[in-house]
């Protein structure tokens, strides 16, 4: 259950930001409150635990917060406005799995398994599916949000990839990510566009700031920490492959986007490849005695 309703956070974030940067709210609005709700509510964690400057050093701590703050918030929430919520499920956390594996095996000298090879091989077909010859074939704004997608996964990749070899625990990281990217970018947003509520209805504000701030930066991450304590690592990451599926889904009601035939095939073979990578367990014949 823990582990179900983490990713069905995850796949909720494609489709409610996308709904809130194509009606009411910028991607600066989306930002602004993502992290200045987390900053606000994971202070006392960074104050308890520091900044891991031994652990990490600067260019590590850099990583951390442009990986999955709000540097990597702008990306992915800029593509959203130009692609479906379906094509974000599939090319942001299917494709992400891809990333570490290619950067774990340049930084870390990772070695894969056939069946995790296997894996990458149908998360490489969906991406073609999603985002192959039809896409770029397309208009500008086609393009532009796969573009997108992709560059924030390999963005989210980069910080996984430091977190694994910080050693920091999940909350301590997203503390530092969260008061990070407040501290960086709430400045930047007040100058820009002064101390003012965003041009929006405020229950579009309250409710973005609560889901954006709370459910997807604190609350998913918690319920996914829990999921791999009670079921293990690998099995606890094998949720990772219903992020594409249930992204498509939750599409349907919140913005009214029917997937294609063509998206269906991408979303399954990167579901498949993503569980086959992560290590999911499989079915095991029994054998007769």
């Amino acid at each position: 259950m823990c582990g179900l309703a983490a990713v069905s956070i995850w796949a909720g974030w494609m489709a409610i930001t996308r709904l809130g940067v194509t009606t009411s709210l910028t991607v600066y609005d989306l930002t602004m409150l993502r992290f200045g709700t987390a900053g606000l509510l994971l202070l006392p964690v960074l104050f308890q635990k520091g900044l891991a400057l031994e652990r990490l050093g600067w260019w590590r701590l850099v990583v951390l917060v442009f990986g999955a703050g709000a540097p990597y918030s702008l990306v992915a929430a800029s593509g959203l406005r130009f692609a479906p919520a379906v094509h974000g499920g599939v090319l942001i956390p299917g494709v992400m799995p891809l990333f570490v594996a290619l950067l774990s095996a340049v930084f870390l000298k990772e070695t894969f398994s056939a069946r995790r090879k296997a894996g990458y091989i149908l998360i490489g077909f969906g991406i073609i599916v999603v985002a192959g010859i039809q896409t770029l074939m397309s208009s500008e704004g086609r393009i532009l949000g796969p573009l997108l997608f992709l560059s924030a996964a390999f963005m989210w990749a980069c910080y996984t990839v430091t977190l694994r070899q910080s050693g920091l625990a999940p909350l301590h990281g997203a503390a530092i990510v969260s008061v990070g990217s407040a501290v960086l970018f709430l400045p930047v947003y007040l100058v820009v566009n002064g101390f003012r509520v965003p041009a929006a209805p405020l229950s579009d504000i309250l409710f973005q700031a609560t889901f954006q701030g709370i459910a997807a930066t604190v609350l998913s991450l918690f319920l996914y920490g829990k999921a791999i304590t009670i079921l293990g690592g690998s099995a606890g990451a094998a949720f990772g492959a219903l992020v594409p599926a249930l992204a498509a889904l939750l599409a349907i009601p919140i913005m009214h986007e029917i997937p294609s035939t063509t998206d269906w095939v991408g979303v399954l073979a990167v579901s498949l490849g993503v569980y086959l990578a992560s290590g999911g367990p499989l079915p095991q014949r029994k054998r007769l005695s």
